[in-house]
């Protein structure tokens, strides 16, 4: 039978579909959790733990009446986050509180799984809420993001979020008390989270604070007055601990490397001029316009 021009197009076309199937599954798969691997569980201080995958970060804070856990990474870690949990010998039901810091495909991907095994409510600023809720979507975002989303390439499984905090509330279980302070720029509504720990009879202050990288496609109008707003208020923390979402930009395996032969593992983690020296790092970009 004779194929007329049309068909063979066709042909062609479903041909070159069927080959790109395969590829970008396993790509779809991969980029579920960007790459991370599981990588040890640590005490960084008293009952402050990480327990997040070898970039993208994870914080569990233990107390007697339930847990709070900081971010849920890509839509694909949460079962290297259970993972540590359950190796660090707690159970994840027993988490009662998530927080989120942004709400990033990295960052808040991961949330609705984590939601769903530990029965736990959601704390997000208003901005991240609406975001979180719609599975990535901004409805304020560019529109280079938003459709990156709508392919479902950013799109990740939208979360219930249970509260929305403003700039100075503070979440509590039991004895915890975790502040949130917004300090937006890198995304709008960006949540800081500060919070004391005690270890070996002394009190120490930490701060898991938001990224200060500028997006490009990721702008607002907005943006620098919530940079400035947020350098200040960051410079303002008193701090002994500091923690970000990335764990390369915070030191996270020089810093455990370093614990493991220390008299007291929690010295190898207090670190005020490295807080400095990250919030110089990023204003200085800031500054120079720098725009990832």
């Amino acid at each position: 039978m004779r194929l007329t021009k049309r068909r063979v197009l066709l042909c062609i076309a479903v041909l070159l579909v069927a080959l790109a199937v395969v590829p970008f599954r396993k790509w779809r798969e991969a980029s579920k959790n960007g790459g991370q691997t599981f990588v040890e569980p640590f005490r960084i201080a008293g009952d402050f733990y990480y327990v997040g995958a070898n970039d993208v970060s994870s914080f569990l804070i233990t107390g007697p009446q339930g847990h709070i856990l900081i971010d849920g990474g890509y839509p694909g870690t949460p079962p290297l986050i259970m993972r540590s949990i359950a190796k660090l010998g707690f159970n994840i039901r027993d988490v009662k509180v998530l927080l989120n810091s942004e709400p990033h495909y990295d960052h808040a991907g991961g949330l609705a799984e984590l939601q769903k095994a530990s029965g736990a409510q959601l704390w997000a600023s208003d901005a991240s809420a609406d975001v979180i809720a719609a599975g990535g979507d901004d409805p304020k975002g560019t529109l280079p993001v938003r459709l990156l989303v709508w392919s479902g390439l950013a799109r990740y499984p939208a979360a219930r979020v249970d509260h929305r905090v403003k700039d100075g509330d503070t979440v509590r279980v039991g004895p915890l008390a975790v502040t949130a302070h917004i300090t937006g720029g890198h995304t709008r509504g960006c949540t800081s989270w500060t919070f004391p720990v005690r270890d070996s009879g002394r009190v120490l202050n930490v701060v898991s604070a938001c990224s200060l990288i500028q997006l490009g496609m990721g702008g607002y109008p907005e943006q620098h007055a919530d940079f400035e707003h947020s350098f200040r208020v960051l410079r303002s923390l008193p701090v002994d601990i500091w923690v970000t979402s990335h764990a390369r930009r915070w030191g996270r395996y020089r810093k455990f490397v370093a614990s493991t032969s220390a008299k007291n593992p929690a010295d190898a983690f207090i670190d005020p001029d490295g807080y400095r020296a990250y919030i110089d790092s990023g204003e200085a970009e800031f500054r120079r316009g720098t725009v990832h």
